[in-house]
């Protein structure tokens, strides 16, 4: 099975990312922040992160920046998952080094799609 690390300082929208997911089949990590993910990451195979941009601590994009920068994550794919929709910012996060861009709110099977037209 898959697994995928979802993060977002957003409870309920954590648990709408998860709840569809898991529906899809793949196992999920869940993580409040990129501080927090960094932490749940250590040591362990994902397969994708979903992630959301604007959080407190660590945003995605400083997350995303300290994800490629480890080897072993070097390649995993990335979606940001945000509010933000504006051209800089997508060109901040295909910078960072994101894979994939989608906008909240999002729909269910496009989250889906993405997901599996990403990952290996």
């Amino acid at each position: 099975m898959k697994t995928i690390m979802s993060v977002d300082d957003s409870a309920s929208l954590r648990q709408m990312v998860v709840f569809v997911l898991r529906g899809g089949g793949y196992e999920v990590i869940e993580a409040t922040d990129g501080e927090d993910a960094l932490s749940k990451l250590q040591g362990r195979e994902v397969d994708l992160i979903v992630s959301d941009i604007n959080m407190p601590k660590m945003d995605g994009l400083e997350f995303t920046r300290q994800v490629r920068a480890m080897a072993r994550y070097k390649f995993v794919p990335i979606v940001l998952l945000t509010t933000e929709s504006q051209a800089e910012k997508k060109q901040e996060g295909k910078a960072a080094g994101a894979t994939a861009w989608i906008v909240k709110p999002f729909n269910p099977d496009q989250l889906l799609a993405v997901v599996k037209k990403v990952m290996r």
